[in-house]
């Protein structure tokens, strides 16, 4: 049974930084592509950023202003995937999800397979 599970959400001042974590069950990470994903207060879903790994780590971000700024990182032994989130702005401020797509053919988009129940991230001074 393929489960995520999100965590490290919270209030964070602009410009600060959070790292989120996504625990992953009952799937290998490198068989799937992994997104991390955003819904701020009644606007819709969007991709921040979502990594292949099994098509040689493509990445692909939801945004010019995500490029600079979210980074997406593993820990194979936990498995784990980490968005480390720099330089936050208010406009970042939304509820972010971690999503899973496996076999036959792993994809990165909105209607990904599995998704975890999500951890609020709050910029504000």
């Amino acid at each position: 049974q393929v489960q995520l599970v999100e965590s490290g959400g919270g209030l964070v001042q602009p410009g600060g930084s959070l790292r989120l974590s996504c625990v992953a069950s009952g799937f290998t990470l490198d068989s799937y592509a992994i997104g991390w994903f955003r819904q701020a207060p009644g606007k819709e879903r969007e991709m921040v950023l979502c990594i292949n790994y099994s098509d040689d780590g493509s990445t692909y971000y939801g945004g010019d202003s995500m490029k600079g700024r979210f980074t997406i990182s593993r820990d194979n032994a936990k498995n784990t995937v980490y968005l480390q989130m720099d330089s936050l702005k208010p406009e970042d401020t939304a509820v972010y999800y971690c999503a899973a797509d496996g076999p036959p053919v792993p994809a990165c988009y909105l209607g990904m397979e599995y998704r975890g129940k999500g951890t609020l991230v709050t910029v504000s001074s």
